[in-house]
């Protein structure tokens, strides 16, 4: 399970992450990643953690599907938050084939987007 701390809620967030954040792609999966950054006007006030948010829809699957796709998604997620720059904000969204993939599909997907956007490549 995800800590509460590092999970994201808030609409704003998500929009914050998916509009002004980097993109990356994968046949399973498309992560949006928006980089920690402190608050110069803010002294005083420490960086808060990183935080991920999952957008599962319904093109995934039924309720069962797009709720065992997010449980792994928030799985696998809990172990790479480390890896980010403190402060960020990450939205996984799933693609159709998220479904029927296995947890090492989704991980190996997972893994690729958050090297290509933390390893600063290009779109």
């Amino acid at each position: 399970m995800l800590p509460s701390e590092h999970r994201l809620r808030r609409r704003e967030d998500f929009a914050t992450a998916v509009r002004r954040g980097r993109r990356a792609g994968r046949p399973l999966l498309v992560v949006h990643l928006r980089s920690g950054a402190t608050d110069p006007h803010a002294p005083g006030e420490s960086v808060s953690p990183s935080r991920a948010g999952f957008v599962v829809s319904k093109a995934v699957g039924g309720a069962v599907v797009r709720n065992s796709v997010k449980r792994r998604l928030r799985h696998l997620m809990r172990d790479r938050l480390p890896q980010l720059p403190p402060g960020s904000l990450v939205v996984v969204r799933a693609l159709p084939g998220a479904g029927d993939a296995d947890h090492a599909q989704l991980a190996r997907d997972l893994d690729a987007a958050l090297q290509r956007l933390l390893g600063g490549g290009a779109r």
